[in-house]
């Protein structure tokens, strides 16, 4: 009992009597390793927080200056975010921004860029699969919603998604459960969700490209990246 309560207070181990001296070195071994271990972890961990903190993105004009203080606040919410602007905007930098400076940032961030991936493996990219859920499926594969578990996933170019990936990432988002290619059981997902796109959704909803159910969703709080052309202070000078 005494040595359950020591393990559960932080203790790595403990040894019975009679010692064992060569088990003694060993344990000991393992146990400076997981230390050296666990410190490379917290270093690399700070790394990437000051790598992408507020700090990274260039906010001398005005509308950057706004748009900072909202991710700012936005960082210790939890809501879904939805970044708009066109490419080369800093889309993806504003999401680590808002990920590392948030509760979760001990946790993964995941980017996808719906855009890059083809139709046909993009469900097997967000979802995963089972070992033998299709032909070439030899082991079992998680999907990005799983690996963000705990963390964000950016889904960047997300107006490229097909209808039918609409509807899923929709069925995602409203029940926090998915499902893997070839799975039978439902699974719980913990994450925070933001969307980024260079295209226009509204008009997307138009003419019926974009699902409006799946829009409102993600357009909880939504932030617009000015293209560097109407706010050119922010372009270093060299």
């Amino acid at each position: 009992e005494t040595c359950l309560r020591a393990i559960q207070n932080g203790g790595y181990d403990y040894f019975s009597k009679p010692f064992d001296l060569e088990e003694m070195s060993i344990v000991l071994k393992r146990a400076l390793y997981r230390q050296n271990l666990e410190r490379k972890i917290q270093r690399l961990r700070l790394q990437l927080e000051e790598r992408y903190n507020f700090a990274s993105i260039v906010d001398k004009s005005e509308p950057m200056r706004q748009i900072f203080e909202t991710i700012r606040t936005l960082a210790q919410a939890d809501c879904t975010v939805l970044l708009r602007g066109e490419s080369g905007t800093g889309k993806e930098l504003v999401a680590r921004a808002i990920h590392y400076s948030s509760q979760r940032a001990g946790n993964p961030f995941v980017p996808v860029n719906c855009a890059a991936i083809p139709e046909n493996l993009l469900e097997s990219e967000l979802f995963g699969y089972e070992k033998g859920a299709f032909t070439g499926a030899t082991t079992r594969k998680l999907g990005k919603f799983e690996l963000a578990s705990g963390g964000t996933i950016l889904l960047d170019e997300i107006a490229d998604m097909s209808l039918a990936m609409q509807a899923k990432t929709l069925r995602v988002i409203q029940e926090r459960t998915f499902q893997r290619l070839g799975g039978t059981g439902l699974m719980k997902i913990d994450i925070r969700l933001i969307a980024a796109t260079n295209k226009d959704l509204e008009e997307l909803m138009r003419t019926e490209a974009f699902r409006e159910d799946l829009y409102y969703r993600l357009n909880v709080v939504s932030i617009y990246l000015p293209a560097l052309r109407e706010r050119r202070e922010d372009i270093p000078s060299f």
